[in-house]
């Protein structure tokens, strides 16, 4: 039975699609058999995985037209993805049916058991889609890159996590924050990192030991549509996301 993570944080340009494909991407490579679910209406997920979105079945198509997941599942060099769609800017007026926050859970669950991990990548704003995934999910892995103000919206985020929890999914944890874009010669992002800890314990969580260092090679791989570890395999990004990795794995998540 698939672990289901949620990459999220209700900030924009926090680093949820790149931790989000280099999860996935890294657990393939730990031999962990690994489908990306791509929430974000963006597609940046689909388009690094070079997922095709024309004329054929995408998330749309799960969630708003009842299509077997099986259909929605594409292989690509990467690793499985089911692929956004543009189409799901419009999701608040596509999925307005009673138990709308529980379509993504009840129509990828029959496929559940033939992964190890379920990863999903969701879009940045408060709506039907960032709800699916928190109600699908077991856990919500959090990145929050070392900027100044990348604390910011996280007291609504947590309250967002908080409805879940308390509406539709009882379950749902919170495995960790997780440090991107770190530059230990600065002091701005020994400042963040120094306060994270303290953030953790008020949201009854942790901050993870790897830290994610910033590199040019990840956006060569995001434009070269490619996975930072074929890309680059020894960039300190692609070192530190595939450490954060065998952490997960360590501490059982």
């Amino acid at each position: 039975m698939a672990k289901v993570i949620a990459i999220a944080n209700q900030k924009g340009g926090a680093t949820k699609t790149t931790t989000a494909i280099a999860l996935a991407a890294g657990l393939q490579l730990r031999n962990k058999e690994t489908l990306l679910i791509d929430t974000d209406p963006q597609c940046n997920a689909s388009d690094t995985y070079q997922a095709q979105i024309e004329g054929v079945a995408t998330l749309y198509d799960l969630l708003s037209q009842g299509e077997p997941v099986k259909n929605t599942i594409q292989h690509t060099d990467i690793g499985d993805i089911i692929p956004c769609d543009p189409l799901l800017s419009e999701a608040e007026k596509i999925l307005s049916k009673t138990g709308k926050e529980h379509i993504l859970k009840k129509a990828v669950t029959p496929i559940r058991n033939k992964y190890d991990y379920i990863i999903i990548d969701t879009p940045p704003a408060l709506g039907v889609l960032l709800l699916n995934a928190l109600t699908f999910a077991d856990t919500v892995i959090v990145p929050i890159t070392a900027e100044r103000y990348s604390l910011q919206g996280l007291s609504q985020f947590m309250e967002t996590v908080n409805a879940a929890q308390e509406y539709t999914n009882p379950n749902l944890t919170i495995s960790g924050l997780l440090l991107t874009r770190y530059n230990g010669r600065t002091n701005l992002s020994k400042e963040v990192a120094e306060g994270m800890p303290q953030i953790a314990d008020q949201l009854n969580t942790i901050v993870f030991d790897t830290q994610i260092r910033e590199s040019v090679a990840t956006k060569e791989a995001q434009a070269l549509r490619k996975s930072l570890y074929s890309h680059a395999a020894s960039s300190t990004t692609a070192k530190d996301y595939l450490a954060f990795v065998d952490e997960l794995i360590k501490r059982g998540i």
